[in-house]
């Protein structure tokens, strides 16, 4: 018979190794029925169980049973049964807590809502940025014709970076949008996990420059010396002999055909990291690929008004002038948020939401959630500012601002 010492270290290891089933059985019945039913198991009638599971006649009779606690073995038994009995309780303690907290009610919609998973966020130029990227074959679009395989080929290999706080939906929705503006695909369909893989279906584009022009314009091009960085959708003046013609840039290209991609529509050029050519730099994520003039002798073509367009034919060359579109107020009213840590996002308002059919007023979204209501969107069209008397109904949007904390409770209470 070994030491008293041997005799507890040796019951440890066996009760270790017989109460792993007897423990996932209890947490797996304790996480059941309060899942199910709100109904707390017996602690004591799961310890019975998991030491009788454990192969010990008689359950915790054992410890009385005169052949085993005058066995030679005793203190490995008697160990065992305890680590056993210990083991279940703790099993048996967390089942019940996590069957209490579960979502009670899982949907997709439920899960779209997360955010990406924290290994594929990374810290750039000081702010939190997750890269989602297209995995798998690019799917055809069910009633479309299929894509060329040139630019399925291409959409497939595509990186696209976003702030890392956005939910999977809303990436999904973002890079859906993305992909339409890059490629000018007909449709497109996004499916992102949350590890930042995409799935992508999408349809080939069923027109090209007509599909960029706006009613009561046509499309003229011109030879020109093109500046660096010009891109589609910038606003030029073209200059000729005997007119001088103001449009929208719809495709432009340098003589030798060369482009290069331009900064990520999300990302802050002020943010940017150090050049990636320098000896030591890290390289940051691909960038969203827009298309830009390098710069030198090249082709534009312009949108422009339809008596404009007959200066633009008859003229052999033009010089071109961008204008400037000056700042954007929108994103200056963003960043000023961010920095107060502020944030908004818009919540569709659920039939059974609290605030539903009340008047802000009454619904008390600042006391009762810490947000503020800054517009809402109805069926026959925009209020913005609402004051107390608007009325929220079921199913209209409401845009909500406040900390990301309280706007997820809020979310998560009117959704």
């Amino acid at each position: 018979m070994a030491s008293l010492p041997v005799e507890i270290l040796l019951g440890i290891y066996l009760g270790l190794l017989v109460g792993i089933i007897p423990a996932l059985v209890s947490w797996g019945l304790a996480f059941v029925f309060k899942y199910f039913t709100d109904v707390t198991l017996p602690g004591f009638g799961m310890a019975v169980l998991a030491i009788a599971l454990a192969g010990v006649n008689g359950g915790l009779l054992a410890l009385a049973d005169k052949s085993i606690t005058q066995a030679p073995n005793a203190e490995r038994i008697v160990t065992a049964i305890i680590v056993v009995t210990m083991a279940s309780m703790y099993a048996h303690s967390k089942g019940d807590q996590m069957g209490a907290e579960f979502p009670r009610r899982l949907s997709l919609e439920k899960l779209r809502s997360r955010t990406l998973s924290t290994d594929v966020i990374d810290l750039v130029g000081g702010r939190r940025e997750a890269t989602v990227r297209v995995v798998g074959e690019v799917a055809d679009m069910e009633g479309y014709p299929p894509l060329p395989e040139d630019l399925r080929a291409e959409i497939r290999g595509s990186e696209w970076p976003f702030p890392a706080d956005l939910r999977i939906a809303e990436l999904e929705e973002r890079l859906a949008d993305r992909l339409l503006t890059e490629y000018d695909l007909g449709d497109a369909s996004v499916t992102v996990d949350e590890r930042g893989r995409a799935t992508v279906v999408a349809a080939p584009p069923f027109s090209g420059l007509s599909k960029r022009i706006e009613d009561g314009r046509h499309a003229v091009s011109v030879d020109a010396v093109l500046p660096t960085g010009l891109a589609r959708g910038d606003e030029v003046t073209l200059i000729t002999a005997d007119a001088q013609v103001r449009g929208t840039v719809v495709s432009a290209r340098t003589g030798d055909g060369s482009a290069k991609p331009a900064a990520a529509p999300d990302s802050d050029p002020a943010e940017t990291p150090d050049d990636p050519d320098v000896e030591g730099a890290e390289k940051p994520p691909a960038p969203v690929r827009a298309p830009t003039t390098d710069g030198g002798e090249g082709r534009l073509t312009a949108a422009v008004h339809r008596t404009d367009a007959q200066p633009l034919i008859r003229a052999p060359r033009a010089k071109v002038v961008v204008e400037s579109r000056g700042t954007r107020r929108e994103y200056e009213l963003v960043s000023l948020l961010r920095r107060a840590d502020v944030r908004f996002r818009k919540v569709t308002v659920g039939a059974s939401a609290p605030v539903a059919g009340k008047r802000l007023a009454e619904a008390a979204l600042r006391e009762t959630y810490g947000v503020g209501a800054f517009a809402v969107r109805k069926a026959g069209g925009w209020v913005v500012a609402p004051g107390e008397d608007a009325v929220v109904d079921a199913g209209e949007e409401l845009y909500a601002v406040g900390t990301r904390d309280a706007l997820d409770a809020f979310e998560e209470a009117v959704a």
